[in-house]
């Protein structure tokens, strides 16, 4: 192993408790700031706060194409502004060391660091030794790096051997699995109960960290280590949640949010947005036609997802034909009949 001195496992639990917990100060201005780019109700941002404030967990479903990944991208955006977290670059425990820093994930807090190696004022070379800073600035202990709050969001992509430590065999130490790397941020599971693993398999690795807030991993010795398990860990699905969850296990969520589809007025705003967003001049006509031929009469359900994707399909049309922007019953129809299946 090569890098800052590790710090031992219980200087790790305690800096997490001090800096996580039900100690956040989000408020209503900061959730609706966040949120401000969706078209949601206007009390959507009350459903979100208290879990971002708790720290502890939240279960967005829905119907597909509706937010639930952008809120939850929103909810990440609004951690990583909201104080920043000192986090070990590595700790130690029963003689081995577990690499706690992911560059793809710590992101330096304001400038303070330079790759992750040490101040940007220079002093001190990164060996765990504490540095004092120009102007009298406090001393600094270099095994700890100031970080954003960590965002970590994964997919159908998840195996469950990336929720263990995983061992080195060559260099000798561990990394960290990614729920230790999301401590005292947010650890985000989209597409919930389409990974490479039963829906059932996952709950039951997550059920006791939820409900104790704490987690146990396994070192190559057989040696079990208590490690914390403090961060907003968030589920995201358009499945049926009877179908993929227990009652034990929803019991242990939180908050539970349901994101549905828009009505036609928030779909007429989202609608307004996107085209400002694609250039598309925006024609009353042609969106008068498209609610009454292919929502109303079909019974189609709304997604807030068709707007920006049918004026992108618009757009493309105009483009391969060499016509100017616009929008036309017309073009309507097209690109409805390229989009929707049935």
């Amino acid at each position: 192993y090569i890098g800052p001195v590790p710090v031992s496992l219980e200087k790790y639990k305690e800096a997490i408790l001090l800096q996580s917990g039900e100690n956040r100060s989000v408020r209503p201005k900061d959730v609706q700031r966040a949120l401000r780019s969706l078209v949601l109700p206007d009390d959507f941002h009350r459903r979100i706060g208290p879990a971002v404030n708790a720290g502890s967990s939240l279960f967005l479903y829905g119907p597909p194409g509706n937010g639930k990944t952008t809120i939850a991208q929103a909810i990440a955006s609004l951690l990583a502004g909201t104080v920043p977290i000192w986090l070990p670059y590595a700790i130690t425990v029963g003689g081995q060391i577990i690499q706690i820093y992911d560059p793809l994930i710590h992101m330096p807090a304001n400038n303070v660091f330079v790759n992750g190696s040490g101040y940007s004022n220079g002093n001190g070379n990164g060996n765990g030794r504490p540095t004092t800073g120009s102007m009298g600035a406090p001393k600094i202990d270099k095994r700890w790096g100031l970080f954003k709050r960590p965002a970590v969001m994964v997919g159908g992509e998840l195996k469950m051997d990336s929720l263990d430590l995983r061992f080195e065999p060559v260099a000798k130490f561990y990394e960290a699995p990614l729920q230790l790397k999301a401590n005292g941020g947010m650890f985000l599971i989209d597409d919930f109960g389409r990974q490479q693993m039963s829906p059932q398999d996952l709950l039951n690795r997550w059920i006791v960290p939820l409900e104790s807030g704490v987690d146990f991993l396994r070192l190559q010795s057989g040696q079990t280590i208590e490690v914390p398990f403090r961060q907003l860990s968030v589920f995201s699905t358009n499945l049926d949640p009877a179908e993929l969850v227990d009652d034990a296990f929803l019991r242990r969520i939180q908050m539970k949010v349901e994101v549905t589809g828009p009505d036609e007025k928030m779909y007429y705003q989202i609608f307004k947005i996107m085209c400002g967003a694609t250039q598309v001049p925006f024609d009353q006509n042609s969106f008068v036609h498209l609610l009454q031929n292919w929502y109303r009469k079909p019974g189609r359900t709304m997604q807030s997802v068709h707007p920006r994707d049918l004026l992108k399909a618009i757009a493309s049309i105009c483009r391969y034909e060499d016509l100017d922007l616009q929008m036309t019953p017309q073009l309507i129809d097209e690109a409805c009949r390229s989009y929707f299946v049935n």
